[in-house]
């Protein structure tokens, strides 16, 4: 029986033990976890209801680059006749076409550029400010309202034989000069300037039809023996923008575009040329073209020219310049004479 009692108390003790262990092991893989963070008031001072306003973003935004433009005037029409008479002739004016000419009667070709001066007196009409129901009279707003309605082609100036159409934003950025940011005094936040406080302004650069104080016409003469006529034909017209320094001197002259004239005619038909000397009897622009109604010198020609030079390349003096724009057309007019006895 004692025997019995001890075998007992030995397997309780060894089941104690047992347990014990597995407790330990228990309590060593439990992981602690953390106390979550306390939440901080951070408007502490402030009002319940009262909102927090918005981060402000102080990064720079991007300057939006414009490209360079040129204003032009929509034509108004007069709600009313602004005349005494029915002026419907120029709705109605077409120009004559050319009477053709065969290669082979073309016994006689000389190619000559000419340039007109808008500050003679006869060339007044090129610079006639008037506005009438098809617009500015001006003959640069003419040309390019007519290229920006897509009525006529513009041409690159890079050559005169019409090679490169460009577009009317083109033009304008052989006009005029992009848009571009200067520093100016800022007078909002420093009215008297001892701050010295500046501030960016863009500043667009407008048109100004008085800088086109020159047009290039380019033009061919031939004899046709079947007629024994001596026909002189315009081939283009390129306005010419004369660029001065900062102090107003002269520097340059620019060519901005050409035109071709065959295809300028339509449009030239359906406006009058201003006439200082009655109001009544104008003829339309391309009347004034046909007309030769215009006073332009010689700045080149193909006359004993092998190296296609104008003439100012190699002659320096203005006057005997002028002279020698004289004796080409000299030389044009005596060979048709050349050709008749009397």
């Amino acid at each position: 029986m004692k025997k019995h009692f001890i075998r007992l108390c030995m397997l309780a003790m060894a089941v104690l033990i047992v347990t014990g262990n597995v407790d330990a092991q228990t309590k060593k893989r439990t992981v602690k976890k953390k106390a979550p963070a306390k939440k901080t008031n951070i408007a502490k001072n402030k009002p319940a209801d009262a909102t927090v306003a918005p981060a402000k973003d102080t990064t720079a935004k991007p300057v939006a680059v414009l490209d360079a433009d040129i204003k032009l005037d929509t034509p108004r029409r007069s709600l009313r006749n602004d005349a005494i008479i029915e002026r419907n002739l120029v709705k109605d004016r077409t120009p004559l076409p050319y009477e053709h000419i065969r290669e082979d009667d073309a016994v006689y070709r000389q190619r000559v550029w000419e340039e007109i001066d808008v500050h003679e007196k006869m060339n007044l009409p090129f610079v006639y400010r008037a506005t009438e129901d098809n617009g500015n009279q001006r003959f640069i707003n003419i040309l390019l309202n007519g290229i920006k309605a897509g009525q006529i082609t513009a041409f690159d100036p890079i050559d005169d034989r019409f090679t490169t159409p460009i577009t009317f934003k083109q033009i304008a950025g052989n006009v005029v000069a992009k848009p571009h940011i200067v520093q100016v005094p800022d007078l909002d936040k420093d009215p008297d300037g001892s701050k010295g406080l500046m501030r960016d302004t863009l500043i667009q650069e407008e048109f100004n039809p008085d800088d086109i104080e020159r047009y290039q016409i380019k033009e061919e003469w031939v004899f046709d023996k079947e007629s024994s006529r001596l026909h002189v034909r315009i081939l283009g017209i390129a306005p010419e923008k004369t660029v001065r320094n900062a102090d107003g001197s002269f520097r340059a002259v620019n060519t901005i575009f050409w035109v071709y004239y065959p295809d300028l005619r339509p449009l030239l038909a359906r406006y009058e040329a201003y006439n200082g000397k009655n109001f009544g009897a104008r003829m339309s622009w391309e009347e004034l073209f046909e007309s030769r109604m215009f006073s332009a010198r010689v700045v080149k020609s193909s006359i004993d020219n092998p190296g296609d030079q104008p003439i100012d390349s190699y002659i320096k003096d203005p006057i005997l310049r002028l002279l020698e724009g004289d004796n080409i057309k000299e030389k044009i007019f005596n060979y048709e004479q050349d050709l008749w006895s009397y």
